[in-house]
């Protein structure tokens, strides 16, 4: 696909790293599957694998988590 914020790169499978903030908290979940463009880097999640992380983000916020690093498990 081609990337719609450059609008030059094309997008390949592969894994990104995701910074999620609320509030205080900062959530870092690594191993992402993700779309990525090989221009500029941005990153394009399915719906299914955004869902996962919102769930893991709001888990950790929670828990009361001011930095919490995961590694996504697939």
């Amino acid at each position: 696909m081609k990337c719609t914020l450059c609008k030059h790169g094309q997008t390949a499978t592969g894994k990104t790293t995701v910074t999620l903030q609320r509030e205080e908290s900062t959530i870092i979940i690594k191993n992402v599957p993700a779309e990525i463009c090989n221009n500029c880097g941005e990153y394009y999640l399915s719906e299914e694998i955004a869902t996962r992380l919102l769930a893991l983000a709001e888990e950790a916020v929670c828990k009361g988590a001011e930095v919490e690093i995961l590694r996504f498990a697939a």
